[in-house]
Order: structure tokens, then sequence, then C-alpha cells
């Protein structure tokens, strides 16, 4: 049973590949923000017009995050790679025919500032998390939580604690197999005192938007 889950798993992981692939192709144009801004209306009941997404972690915040992990994850729901559902409704993403009006969202989103987000935690395993952190988060995700867009490494930073912690409940019960995969071990290494303090860390760290380039 088991080994026939993981065989299921890696062919979600392989489907999703292949679509982020065919996406970052489709993708290559020039986004319009403007126009992204119109056809993120469809989002924002959720998400909230600034992106800031709703407290308590339920919706995450958008605002600030990098295009490239955007473009992944709506590629990863409208391929049935990932799995919520709070998110049923994102069949609604296929209604956007042309690919380029979901790089237009992502770039709106992405030039959105994001303050501090309301929904953090009690602070009483703080240090436990930055600690957590430091050892199996920074070398990839940076010394602040801030990603990196070209590596398509997600920001972190800022982040809802609630969405934090449900991100790697998703991964260890399978609704996350790209995630499950890549830190699955990770996950089952740190204490739920750790996690818990891990994404209240990171809600704390503001957003930095990162300049856009000259076109």
């Amino acid at each position: 049973m088991i080994s026939g889950m993981r065989i299921a798993g890696s062919v979600v992981l392989l489907v999703s590949l292949a679509s982020l692939a065919a996406s970052a192709e489709a993708w290559s144009g020039s986004p319009d923000p403007a126009r992204g801004e119109r056809l993120y209306a469809t989002c924002s009941a959720c998400h909230g017009a600034a992106g800031m997404g709703q407290p308590e972690g339920p919706a995450p915040v958008l605002a600030g995050q990098h295009e490239t992990v955007l473009l992944r994850q709506f590629a990863d729901y409208r391929d049935s790679a990932r799995w919520d559902p709070r998110m049923e409704h994102v069949a609604r993403l296929r209604a956007f025919a042309d690919r380029d009006d979901l790089a237009d969202i992502a770039a709106f989103l992405s030039r959105l500032d994001a303050p501090l987000p309301a929904d953090i935690g009690s602070g009483a395993d703080l240090a436990e998390g930055a600690r957590a952190f430091v050892g199996h988060c920074a070398s990839c995700h940076g010394a602040t939580g801030q990603g990196d867009g070209a590596r398509g490494v997600p920001r972190l930073a800022g982040q809802h604690q609630g969405y934090l912690r449900r991100q790697v409940l998703d991964a260890v019960e399978g609704r996350r197999p790209a995630l499950q995969a890549s830190h699955g071990a990770r996950f089952k290494s740190l204490s739920a005192a750790s996690l818990d303090g891990l994404a209240d860390y990171l809600s704390r760290n503001l957003r930095r938007v990162d300049p856009v380039p000259p076109r």
C-alpha cells in the first residue's frame, strides 16, 4: 500500500514538473500587471484586494510573493497536483483560456507591498523556531526568509503563521506531493514546538518586495 502511494505521489510530482516546464515556456513574454489587477478581482473575495489573505491563515498572503512561485502554484492547482478543500473553486482558473492571464495576475501580486500580517503566534517557541529556521531553511530561503525568485524558492517571511503550519500538515498528509517529496524528511525531524516556533518566527519577518527590473 505504501509502495503504491509512493508511486502515485511520484507520478503526480512528474506531472507537476512537466506542467511547470510547459507553463514557463508559455509565460516567457512580458506580463501586464495593470491587466493582472483587473483579473485579480476573481481572487480578491478570499485573498483580499491587497493580497493579504485572511487572519488565522485560511487564505495566504499573496502580495509580494515571487512571480515564479505564484505561477508554479497556479499550475499545480489548475492541474490537480496540489489539493486544498478551500481551493476547490480554483477550477475557475480554467476560465482563463490564455495562460498570459495567470502571468499578469502573478506580476500584479508580486509587486504589491505586504505589511506585517496580523496572524502571528504566541511567541512561546520563537527561539526554538529561529534555531530551526537557521538550521534547516535559511540555506535555501535566505537569512530572513525572502526566498529566491530566480530559483523559484518561495518567500516565507511575512506569511500568516496559521497558513505556514497548515502547509506542513498538508505535506505530511499528502495534499502537497511536491512539498512532501522535497521537505518531508526535514519536517519529520522537527518537534511540534519547533514547527510552531518556525511558523511564528517567519510570520514576524517583514516582506521585502523585489525592485521591478527595467523593461
